[in-house]
């Protein structure tokens, strides 16, 4: 079964579905071995990860199907992309979602952003006009054709032109073929409920930024507001960045690790890492 299917099966279950933002191949593996049944890459996290670059536009196509290509190939689980805004226009999208499908994609995210974007949580975003939006959702579900990909198409209109223009662009968006609606940064669970409201039989995304817009109600809150994807994007990325600041301050003030405690064991990350099968096979081929 193709992992687009696996997520489509999801989408049909009525639980919501809780999917952890990921960044490189460690992380999807920590994912994968934490118990989720889906994960998503983090524009942003690739971006500082890779980059050292905030999320601002300055990763490529190319680098972001690379990042994204590596992360696919080093899990079983089902893994959506952040695609930004598709990096052109319909065109762009059409040999985009070619990729996408080439490397084993379960779905993928799509945004009304003018481009060079920007994180859906930074202020001064720009949107380009919804017609244009609408032709790229267009163009990437005819790619698409019979192929199980998940196409989630977001409007990151609700900052500045409001609340009611992000509901009917992503009316819009849905009727050009989306399979998802990820409407960005809603400011209070008030607007959250509207638009549930907006969209009663469609699949919806919320987006939880620790330090974000949207306010962080739990999983099972936004289930009964009608929400059927909860993203957790950056959440392993600031866990991280925050341990190992703690550590290397620990290493610099000590000169020693003997004292430092919640490190993974090494046996339990070669573990991680498979090592054991792998040095199974350098014997067999030796």
């Amino acid at each position: 079964m193709s992992t687009g299917k696996k997520l489509r099966n999801l989408l049909q279950k009525p639980e919501i579905i809780v999917i952890p933002g990921v960044y490189d191949c460690l992380s999807a593996k920590l994912v994968e071995k934490a118990g989720f049944e889906v994960m998503a890459t983090s524009g942003f996290g690739i971006a500082a990860s890779t980059l050292g670059l905030p999320d601002y536009g300055f990763l490529t196509a190319t680098e972001m199907l690379y990042s994204v290509s590596r992360i696919a190939q080093s899990v079983h689980l089902p893994l959506i992309a952040d695609m930004d805004t598709g990096y052109g226009n319909a065109l762009n999208v059409m040999r985009l979602v070619k990729d996408a499908i080439q490397i084993g994609l379960a779905g993928i995210i799509l945004e009304d952003q003018e481009f060079p974007k920007k994180c859906g949580h930074f202020a001064g975003k720009r949107v380009i006009p919804m017609e244009e939006h609408t032709a790229k959702i267009r163009s990437a579900v005819a790619t698409r054709g019979d192929n199980d990909l998940v196409i989630i198409a977001r409007t990151d209109a609700r900052a500045n032109l409001g609340l009611d223009a992000a509901i009917t662009r992503g009316s819009a968006y849905i009727e050009a073929g989306a399979d998802v609606l990820f409407v960005e940064a809603p400011q209070s669970k008030s607007e959250l409920q509207t638009i549930a409201a907006a969209f009663p039989d469609v699949p919806l995304v919320a987006n939880i930024v620790e330090g974000g817009k949207t306010p962080q109600i739990t999983a099972m809150e936004l289930q009964e507001l009608g929400f059927k994807i909860v993203f957790f994007p950056l959440t392993t990325l600031l866990a991280v960045t925050q341990t190992m600041t703690l550590c290397l301050e620990k290493i610099k003030q000590e000169g020693t690790t003997a004292s430092l405690s919640g490190l993974v064991d090494f046996q339990d990350f070669q573990e991680l890492m498979e090592v054991p099968k792998y040095l199974q096979m350098e014997q067999e081929y030796r």
